[in-house]
């Protein structure tokens, strides 16, 4: 008990020096302010006097100049009225440069009386005479700050290890294009249409190659008949050998009318390989001409989404091209986008908190509100020595129709052991560490309000994360934050560089 009593007793020791040292800095601005404010007065004022000479001595001018014209003695000798006169002679009393004095040091005393009673009655005060008599903003000297927004971390995502950002991706994501060179006949994809593989997406012209089809289709056709008529007369050489075989065994025949009827039999046969060989020869060419056809035909490798038509009905197709110069390389681009995944930069100091197969959260920009699951596939074993950065990917569990390529996302990397059961909706807030600025009083932030205006917010700091450290209050997570903040006045002017 004696302890707890000691220990409420120093705890109001430490909140009385707070607000001892709170009221002397707001005392402090108050005098600083209302200098500030005597200062540009006086400063007015002067101004105001000095133009007031300035017309003052014009107008004396202009009235010696009416006189010297209106002079009835001048009339006589126009050329006497642009003489110098070198006479010395008693300067007029300027009667109406002491008026204008007069005048003014009059409204100098009611407006300075007018303050005073004013300000001993309650309705006005050392902050609105600041006001009224500060220096304009519009020639104000601001000092130029870069802001940051605070991230407001909901769930799971809260207790990632490491956070990087990237784009989505397509597993398979492919530029279709034509073998040959054409011009695109008819197109049947449109963006977004779900194609299957080998679904026909485009139609190059081919009505010459239609032609030669038909002629290598008649060629095979000539030979097969070729080669049919050849069947026949090999098996009438056949029979004819035949006959003459038994003839030859009774003497009937001569040896030489044998020989005759076996040489034309082997001829027939060999002539009938030839032709054979023929309408080999003649398919091979066909099946050249329809495969020249089909390259035609452009078709989908694979399962995906037409996400981008790169050509219309009357454009060349030529494979590599490089613009409608030297015609386009493809004709669509199709994706998958059932297999998405995040192209993600992690720095190199936090690359080894990155495990394969690690759970993930993923945020996309997109979809607010939305946090997809995830995990990573594969850390490439490459570095960026530009941004000493490795590149991670990361497989997308959970894909939905909201989700496309290019879209930005962040990544959470989550604890291997974070129980993955869904956790309360809490926000948490995070601001950069180089925004907080530790001070006697404690920890702040210099935040910029709507009329780029600096003020100080105390927050209470939580665990720092990476280069972010967590605020459990002092702020929302719409503030605009200073980042690297400099000594400020509280209401100091600044400009916002994005």
């Amino acid at each position: 008990m004696r302890r707890q009593m000691l220990w409420q007793a120093r705890r109001r020791a430490a909140d009385s020096d707070l607000l001892a040292q709170s009221l002397a800095m707001r005392r402090s601005r108050s005098l600083r302010k209302l200098a500030i404010g005597v200062r540009s007065t006086v400063v007015r004022w002067f101004a105001i006097l000095a133009v007031a000479f300035t017309m003052e001595n014009g107008l004396c001018k202009l009235r010696s100049a009416e006189i010297a014209i209106n002079n009835p003695s001048s009339s006589r000798d126009p050329l006497a009225a642009l003489r110098i006169d070198r006479t010395p002679s008693k300067a007029a009393p300027q009667r109406g440069s002491k008026k204008w004095l007069a005048w003014i040091a009059l409204l100098l005393v009611l407006g300075l009386v007018g303050w005073q009673y004013a300000s001993r009655r309650g309705k006005f005060s050392v902050a609105d005479a600041t006001t009224w008599f500060e220096i304009p903003d519009a020639i104000k000297t601001r000092v130029e700050v870069r802001v940051v927004r605070p991230s407001v971390e909901r769930g799971r995502s809260a207790e990632a290890t490491v956070v990087a950002t990237g784009y989505i991706e397509s597993r398979r994501q492919a530029k279709i294009g034509a073998r040959a060179p054409g011009r695109v006949e008819s197109l049947f994809v449109e963006e977004g249409s779900r194609v299957k593989k080998d679904d026909i997406l485009a139609v190059l012209e081919h009505a010459d190659l239609d032609a030669s089809v038909a002629a290598t289709n008649a060629s095979v056709a000539r030979s097969k008949a070729t080669m049919d008529e050849q069947r026949i007369l090999m098996a009438q050489n056949q029979r004819e050998w035949a006959r003459m075989e038994q003839l030859l065994s009774t003497r009937s025949v001569s040896k030489s009318e044998g020989d005759t009827a076996k040489y034309q039999y082997d001829s027939s046969v060999a002539r009938l390989e030839s032709m054979k060989a023929d309408v080999a020869l003649a398919n091979a060419r066909l099946k050249e001409a329809e495969q020249l056809r089909e390259n035609m035909f452009i078709r989908a490798p694979f399962d995906g989404t037409v996400i981008s038509k790169d050509a219309e009905v009357g454009e060349s197709i030529l494979p590599g091209g490089m613009g409608e110069a030297s015609g386009r390389g493809s004709a669509v681009t199709i994706a998958d986008l059932d297999n998405l995944e995040v192209d993600c930069n992690v720095k190199e100091d936090y690359i080894s908190r990155i495990r394969p197969d690690q759970p993930t959260e993923i945020a996309v920009d997109a979809v607010p509100g939305r946090r997809y699951r995830g995990k990573v596939r594969k850390v490439i074993p490459m570095g960026d020595r530009a941004r000493a950065t490795i590149k991670v990917k990361v497989t997308i569990t959970e894909v939905d129709e909201r989700l496309f390529p290019d879209m930005s996302s962040t990544v959470y990397f989550l604890p291997e052991n974070l129980d993955s059961s869904p956790e309360d909706d809490s926000q948490r807030i995070f601001c950069p560490t180089e925004a907080i600025v530790q001070t006697d009083a404690g920890p702040i932030v210099w935040i910029v309000n709507a009329e780029n205006h600096v003020e100080s917010l105390a927050v209470t700091l939580g665990k720092q994360r990476d280069s972010k450290t967590e605020i459990l209050s002092g702020l929302s997570g719409q503030e605009r934050v200073v980042a690297k903040p400099a000594s400020f006045v509280s209401g100091q002017a600044v400009k916002v560089v994005e």
